[in-house]
């Protein structure tokens, strides 16, 4: 249950903020807030959470634990508010929405706070309430960067922090289910051990009730795509008839004798099944030129229907991760477990930031790093490889660098030596040209090129090896690669 209005002015004249300066900010969570205050001698950490029912804002004496990775909002807040004054801080009317004014330096913000259930927020705002950022970003409401912050009438009326209608009734709790202790508590104090209490459980259902909707929509698309896949299998399914209709194509060649025939269609006898079937020719072709037709598209479906039982293989294999993963949500006790594997899994792909230029591999404990340009290229081996790694590149072809991360007391397998030199032919020139050259030998024995260009290199003390291009050992590092994404 969030606190309603006259329970937070409660929290405010208990507070007593108007003076304070702002000491740090921390971020624990994307719906919970710390602001560090310190006053007269007095330090106070302020608590502001957004969570579906358990809106507040209250002093609390519990240690908020660090992000693993700071936040955006909070690091915006510390670059603009750290150090801030708090000049007031009140409640607008009795609309739970808290204004705090602040002044650091020869700047000045309003600190917008509104606890309202499915729509809180954290706004800070210029002194004309232009917004420079928000907790929460919500493009329909305007409450993005550059937008105006909006009170209704009856809010902009009581800019000042009076009512200016009738109060409404809403009764200020005393927390009896807390016992004896709650006669000796602050309301600050009752209130941050009510919710210490009780919030984990109000948070565990609100984030169980996302991770319903997350699943339900990911599985809707995953099976989608599986679908389509199957669709498109089941239209390779009829490679097998290609071939053998070439083969009826051969079987009546001396048909195609150049004699102009009337038709489109070759009539025979299917020497397998004993009826008679009509096959779509080119009288004006040779029996060769025709039955060549069939056997390229026979190709053709034999090749996708081998690429798509990959495909579906690794669909069907991230179907299985999903299941998994939401029945570990299911059974975690954990709130702010929850939430993680629920960042974890749909923070967009693209702003996963990477450690690394290029792709990497993890096969059978050994690390390969491929870098796809000359700028990736060259930033590989810049900052990310050391002299006792391989480098691989094929011979003649502009192309990637592949290495192969040194392990002490190990010598590369054959078997990885292969994926590496798969991988440096296929990010080259030379994906398309067959049998390939390539030269491998540790980054100490390269040269930078004289004024050569960005990520040239002269290898000396190079071996040389020589591949034709295994498509599988491709797709089987690139079932790994996603795999591992995954995780």
């Amino acid at each position: 249950m969030s606190l309603n209005c006259n329970e937070i002015n409660v929290i405010l004249d208990e507070l007593s903020l108007e003076g304070s300066f702002i000491q740090d900010i921390i971020q624990p969570g994307y719906d919970t807030l710390a602001l560090y205050t310190y006053a007269a001698g007095e330090a106070k950490a302020v608590i502001i959470c957004t969570a579906q029912n358990s809106c507040r804002i209250n002093e609390t004496r519990r240690k908020i634990s660090k992000n693993e990775k700071p936040l955006r909002f909070m690091e915006f807040l510390k670059s603009n508010i750290k150090g801030a004054r708090i000049v007031s801080c009140r409640q607008i009317g009795l609309q739970r929405i808290i204004r705090m004014e602040l002044s650091h330096g020869d700047d000045s913000f309003l600190l917008y706070i509104r606890l309202w259930s499915n729509a809180a927020n954290v706004i800070l705002c210029t002194p004309d309430n232009r917004i420079l950022d928000t907790m929460f970003r919500r493009p329909k409401k305007g409450e993005v960067s550059g937008g105006t912050f909006m009170l209704s009438e009856d809010d902009a009326g009581s800019a000042d922090g009076t009512a200016q209608k009738k109060p409404r009734v809403f009764p200020v709790r005393d927390f009896c289910e807390l016992g004896e202790q709650a006669a000796t508590l602050s309301f600050n104090q009752k209130v941050d051990l009510w919710y210490t209490e009780h919030a984990e459980s109000l948070s565990r259902e609100a984030l169980l009730a996302q991770a319903e909707k997350w699943y339900v929509r990911t599985k809707s698309r995953m099976n989608g795509a599986l679908e389509k896949l199957l669709q498109k299998q089941k239209s390779f399914s009829e490679a097998e008839r290609l071939k053998h209709q070439g083969d009826l194509i051969m079987a009546y060649s001396y048909l195609f004798d150049g004699t102009p025939r009337d038709g489109k269609f070759l009539e025979c006898d299917d020497y397998e099944t004993g009826r008679t079937v009509q096959i779509l020719v080119d009288f004006t072709k040779s029996a060769h030129e025709n039955a060549a037709v069939y056997y390229e598209n026979y190709k053709k479906a034999r090749s996708g229907t081998e690429s798509l039982e990959h495909d579906i293989e690794l669909a069907r294999r991230k179907l299985q991760k999903l299941e998994k993963l939401y029945n570990d949500i299911l059974t975690e006790k954990n709130p702010v477990r929850i939430e993680q594997l629920l960042r974890k899994d749909s923070s967009p792909r693209q702003q996963q930031k990477k450690a690394h230029p290029g792709l990497d591999y993890t096969v059978d404990g050994w690390y390969i790093l491929v870098g796809r340009d000359a700028d990736e290229n060259d930033e590989l081996l810049r900052h990310h490889v050391r002299g006792s790694d391989m480098w691989l590149h094929v011979r003649d072809f502009p192309g990637g660098y592949v290495f192969i991360k040194f392990r002490p007391g190990k010598t590369i397998p054959l078997d990885i030596l292969l994926d590496a030199a798969n991988l440096a032919v296929y990010y080259s020139k030379a994906r398309n040209a067959g049998k390939t050259d390539l030269y491998y030998t540790q980054v100490k024995y390269l040269r930078r090129a004289k004024n050569g260009p960005k990520g040239l290199v002269l290898p000396t003390q190079e071996k040389n090896l020589c591949i034709t291009p295994d498509k599988k050992r491709l797709e089987r590092l690139d079932a790994l690669r996603q795999e591992e994404e995954l995780l």
